[in-house]
């Protein structure tokens, strides 16, 4: 026995060494990625010698004699922190993940190589300038020279992931970078996946109710829809459709999780010291590492500063001495879904206005690990590519004989949106900027822009010429074979709307409606928020004048104007009526629930119980109106809808009717509906917390998931990949912090400002920025999170261009010389740069 135990013991003891030893070298092997700041690296394709500054947050700020070797400093500073990003967010866009995660991505890699947005960048590389150009180059160099370090000196490959994964990566090049932003369209534009749920809407409704379910931005004006069926006789409603399915690798998330951003500006009138302010917070699902990268560039015209995304060479919000800018989503309606008639003769031919034409056909060759290849056939009309009925629950609206293609303003091939972009950054005044946004194609922004005495708000992007005779208005696929459905090509930048110095000296936009002009000038009948513009226009009116401290105070606002709103409007008939009830009655529950109802703010702080009441509630309350109306459908409004529900409970145009449970005899009133679904939350809140409702907490609830887009869901890994945080905000607070909607944690926080950056041209090194995570995307880097708890508690690092302050401190000094000959093209884009 006891030898059994002394062998017992050993073995235990190996195993234990055996593990230890395995972590050891996993760590050592996964630290080697890890980059070394204070390092001097010779590199050939220099003109000069590049210093790369890492302040004390770890943002670099780079200096060289050139734009060329500054470009190039910032390609080796993003590829060195956020490399298996930028290879991963490539992949995304070439349609390549496959080859890598095998048949999971499938169809996703489908979707990607049928819009071929890749394609459309390569052939867009010639349109840009040749300072662009040159900049691309010297951008794509920079990157490549650290892919080069890191297989010189088997640097871990340059990162951890790429131990678990392929390690195969290609040079970078220019139409990569530019392939990121027609990908970054794609995920920012929600009209044709609207157009689709709305023309799945309108298939199981009349459209007076299809009005409440999507209504437009309350305003003046209304386009009257034609029913769906009516567009295409004999069309009845299809089960066929199947999701886009929710990985997070997927760059096509839930319709409700669209874009949505804040930006505000202060002429100097309204501003306290004198001086222009602005502010701005773009809104993208939370990850980790966040999208955004902070950086700091010196170009020939001037330092610039602010957030870039690592893979595209331009800080895409924040300032020069001279100028700041910040965009926000401008939900303009730049795509739409056409359904061709395919020739029944020969299916290759769909129906045009003067005949049937061919389509145009190639194949395309996914490769998936582990697995044969699969050969997919590629098709386009002459609107756009053709998209199967998998895609984007297309069959469930396409009839029988037909096909759906997409038409987009991103697939322009001489797409100029990286010159404008890099325009931007040398632009020294409102006017020069405004001049740059021209050459904007897309994703549409709103641009916001302040110089030292003027602000201005423009919207940027190519707006779509449609015939005024079109039968949806943009607002349904329509058929492809009638001419006055079809583009006429894109409007010029004129007719774009754009706000200079108004009288008020206050621009602000929260993707509100901006406009409200006649199709086809209307811009859009989907905009990206009805909520959020009434609190920042209170909060800007409040004051006659602004100060730096004002904007943050008003970027970090927790109080949900539409929590004010409803609650009075949903329990009107609930609150103060009824019989005391003795304590531990459900009824007694349902009295304490409203009466601290009655007495909150609408303030969606993170330590307090009112706003898990409140968010609770309205997510039972629209569940019961629309489930017995909408079945399958109800799964595509899981978060709150707060224009529907004050239609409903004001019976706007009839809307009570929800209420009413269609299936049961008696007819249900909302007072009804309002009572059933404060039971419901509140049982469901019973289940799944416990305790009393004064000790609930929303931050317990509404946790900010800033979670690895592929380990995240790994055992013991997502411990070391994902970020959590306690985070107060909502759905419709200024400080955004949009919920999943899921089932299994309906409030967790997904999406919100993974930047934020307020700048004061009173004084300019005085302004601040910050983001969600850290710099470096290692989660052994000490910079993995370290910016986290900042950006938690709405905290913000200097946004200086003063040198002296980024090397005091400093975390290390990379140092880039340059080594052996210049190669030939290095002569090129020199002579282009300069």
């Amino acid at each position: 026995m006891s030898k059994l135990y002394r062998w017992l013991v050993r073995l235990f003891t190996a195993a234990v060494l055996l593990a230890g030893l395995t972590v050891t070298a996993v760590y050592v092997l996964a630290s080697r990625s890890v980059p070394d700041y204070d390092a001097t690296y010779h590199i050939a394709g220099l003109s000069g010698p590049v210093e790369i500054v890492r302040d004390t947050a770890n943002v670099p700020h780079i200096f060289a004699r050139t734009d060329a070797d500054v470009f190039f400093g910032l390609g080796f500073a993003h590829a060195q922190d956020r490399l298996w990003q930028m290879i991963l967010m490539r992949r995304t866009v070439q349609g390549s993940l496959s080859e890598v995660f095998g048949r999971r991505t499938l169809q996703i890699d489908d979707l990607l190589r049928r819009l071929d947005l890749y394609g459309a960048a390569q052939d867009s590389v010639a349109a840009q300038d040749d300072w662009t150009r040159a900049a691309l180059d010297a951008y794509s160099a920079g990157v490549n020279a650290w892919l080069a370090e890191v297989n010189s000196r088997a640097l871990g490959r340059g990162a951890p992931e790429f131990f678990l994964f392929s390690n195969e990566m290609a040079p970078w090049q220019p139409a990569d970078s530019i392939a990121l932003v027609k990908l970054l369209a794609l995920q920012l534009g929600p009209h044709a996946r609207r157009e689709i749920l709305r023309a799945r809407v309108s298939l199981a409704l009349p459209k007076e109710r299809v009005r409440d379910i999507l209504p437009d931005a309350p305003g003046t004006g209304r386009a009257a829809l034609p029913d769906y069926a009516a567009l295409f006789p004999g069309m009845v409603t299809r089960q066929y459709a199947q999701n886009f399915p929710q990985d997070p690798l997927s760059p096509l998330r839930d319709w409700g999780l669209g874009s949505a951003s804040n930006v505000f500006a202060a002429a100097p009138a309204r501003a306290a010291t004198g001086g222009t302010l602005l502010a701005n917070d773009p809104h993208l699902e939370l990850t980790a590492p966040a999208i955004w990268y902070l950086a700091r560039i010196e170009l020939a015209s001037g330092g610039v500063i602010g957030g870039t995304i690592p893979g595209i060479p331009a800080v895409l919000s924040g300032r020069s001495a001279q100028l700041g800018w910040g965009i926000t989503s401008a939900y303009m309606d730049d795509s739409d879904i056409f359904i061709e008639k395919l020739n029944p003769k020969n299916p290759q031919e769909v129906l045009t206005p003067s005949g049937y034409k061919p389509l145009e056909t190639r194949g395309s060759i996914i490769r998936i690990k582990d697995e044969p290849p699969v050969t997919v056939t590629l098709r386009w009309s002459g609107n756009g590519p053709i998209l199967p009925g998998s895609h984007f629950n297309l069959g469930a609206v396409t009839p029988e004989g037909h096909v759906a293609a997409l038409a987009h303003t991103i697939y322009d091939r001489t797409d100029t949106t990286m010159t404008a972009a890099m325009h931007l950054m040398r632009a020294g005044s409102v006017e020069e900027g405004l001049k740059a946004g021209e050459l904007f194609i897309g994703p549409a922004q709103n641009l916001a822009l302040a110089d030292q005495k003027n602000i201005a708000l423009q919207l940027i992007g190519r707006m779509p010429e449609r015939d005024a005779a079109q039968q949806s208005y943009g607002r349904l696929p329509v058929p492809a074979w009638r001419e006055e459905n079809l583009w006429q090509g894109t409007l010029p930048y004129s007719a774009n709307p754009r706000f200079l110095n108004p009288d008020s000296g206050i621009v602000g936009n929260t993707n509100n409606k901006t406009v409200e002009r006649p199709f086809p000038l209307h811009v859009s009948f989907d905009w990206g928020d009805t909520q959020r513009i009434e609190r920042l226009s209170h909060l800007m009116q409040s004051r006659e004048v602004h100060t730096r401290e004002s904007f943050i105070e008003a970027q970090l606002d927790t109080v949900s104007f539409t929590a004010r709103a409803l609650l009075p409007l949903v329990g009107q008939d609930l609150w103060f009526t009824g019989q005391p009830a003795p304590r531990g009655t459900a009824e007694h529950r349902r009295q304490r629930a409203l009466d601290l109802l009655a007495n909150w703010n609408g303030e969606m702080n993170e330590h307090m119980p009112e706003p898990v009441l409140y968010a609770a509630w309205m997510r039972a309350l629209q569940e019961r109106l629309v489930k017995d109306e909408l079945g399958p459908l109800t799964a595509e409004f899981t978060r709150l809808q707060p224009l529907f529900i004050e239609r409903v409970f004001r019976d706007m145009d009839g809307a009570s009717a929800w209420c009413d449970i269609v299936q049961s005899s008696p007819r249900e009133t909302c007072k009804d509906m309002a009572s059933l679904a404060l039971d419901d939350a509140l049982i469901w809140i019973g289940e799944n917390t416990g305790g009393s409702l004064e000790s609930l907490r929303w931050g317990d609830l509404h946790q900010a998931r800033h979670d690895h887009t592929v380990l995240g869901g790994v055992p013991v890994l997502r411990w070391f990949m994902n970020v959590r945080q306690s985070s107060s905000g909502g759905d419709n607070t200024l400080m955004r912090a949009a919920t999943a909607g899921t089932r299994d944690a309906p409030f967790a926080n997904v999406h919100g400002a993974g930047y934020r950056g307020v700048y004061d041209f009173a004084d300019p090194d005085s302004s601040v920025f910050i983001i969600a995570t850290g710099q470096s995307g290692h989660p052994l880097s000490r910079f993995y999170d370290n910016l986290g708890d900042l950006w938690r508690r709405g905290e913000y690092i200097p946004m200086s261009l003063d040198p002296a302050l980024a090397r005091a401190g400093n975390v290390g000094i990379t140092v880039l010389t340059p080594a052996g000959a210049q190669r030939q093209n290095t002569e090129r884009t020199q002579a282009g740069m300069n």
